[in-house]
């Protein structure tokens, strides 16, 4: 008999004939933490007693009164590599194992946040709109180019890493600072993130979410980092205080940002949208076809080593 799956993300119809080869799947997505959690909760009232895996993300997780109507539950897994809203206090202390999915998208990650630092150096989201109007280059200031400015990275993990390695490619400097240091990767070390900030031109932030970093980009960040500095955001939307940011780019204190996530998704960031200077996506960073699948696959994986009794693959608690 198979194993009664609860799957509280939307996967695609191939995902779930693949899911389901191997697990009697209730599929109900959730819309995220703090919005419709309808469809999982009327799951869990439903089939609570018989759950014996769920399959999230980061943004819905799974919250400790979910975890407490799941009496059968002994496996958490995580599409992605956030699990920010997951219960892991909860589910460690029933010894249930929470997995994610890192190393799946890494690849996909790092390739967005070269391309909306891109886009916002070069101001190509103004640039295409304005040539539908009309415009001309004599008509502008020039934008500046990215190879071989500074680039600072906060957290300096999987992503992390990658985003230096495409970094390198544009003949950056690059300085750091995360939890872990690495001298062996022969990177500049920062102490602290203002220090970080205040030298480079471009700041990175690729930290996990959660309340140690919960709005670490703050104002006294984006002054360090100046008028000619450039913050992406391809982490989660709570590091950085979005009315910083509006400020700054109001104040002209910083050149633009570019986010990938941001503070209330999926509802966009109103005070950022009159900015041309702020460019925007909508979370997309970590999604293609490729991450998707190699995200499905580590969930089986790492599903298939719990029940043949085997070390699990991306282990978070």
């Amino acid at each position: 008999m198979k194993p009664r799956l609860l799957v509280l993300v939307y996967l695609s119809v191939e995902h779930r004939a693949l899911v389901s080869e191997r697990f009697d799947m209730i599929y109900a997505p959730n819309e995220g933490l703090g919005a419709d959690r309808s469809n999982g909760a009327a799951q869990i009232a439903a089939h609570g007693s018989e759950i014996r895996v769920v399959l999230t993300n980061g943004t819905n997780g799974l919250l400790a009164t979910e975890i407490d109507a799941l009496p059968r539950l002994e496996l958490v897994c995580t599409v992605g590599v956030g699990f920010e809203n997951v219960a892991l206090e909860r589910a460690s202390r029933r010894g249930i194992p929470v997995c994610n999915a890192a190393g799946t998208n890494d690849d996909a990650v790092a390739d967005h946040a070269m391309a909306i630092l891109l886009a916002a150096v070069r101001r190509v989201p103004f640039l295409n709109n304005g040539v539908r109007h009309g415009l001309w280059r004599d008509d502008i200031p020039r934008p500046p180019h990215v190879s071989g400015r500074r680039m600072g990275i906060f957290g300096l993990g999987a992503i992390g890493r990658k985003v230096a390695r495409r970094a390198q490619g544009f003949d950056m400097d690059i300085g750091y600072h995360s939890r872990t240091r690495r001298d062996e990767l022969g990177l500049r070390w920062f102490d602290d993130i203002v220090s970080l900030a205040g030298w480079c031109d471009f700041l990175v932030i690729a930290a996990p979410g959660g309340t140690a970093t919960y709005h670490v980009v703050d104002a006294k960040v984006l002054d360090a980092l100046g008028p000619d500095g450039v913050l992406v955001n391809i982490a989660r939307g709570t590091l950085v205080d979005t009315d910083a940011v509006a400020d700054a780019l109001r104040d002209r204190r910083i050149w633009a940002a570019a986010l990938d996530v941001y503070e209330g998704e999926p509802t966009p960031p109103a005070r950022l949208l009159e900015f041309d200077n702020a460019v925007l996506t909508p979370h997309i960073g970590g999604i293609s076809p490729q991450a998707i699948h190699a995200s499905v696959v580590r969930f089986l994986e790492n599903a298939e080593a719990h029940f043949s009794g085997k070390p699990l693959l991306t282990r978070v608690n």
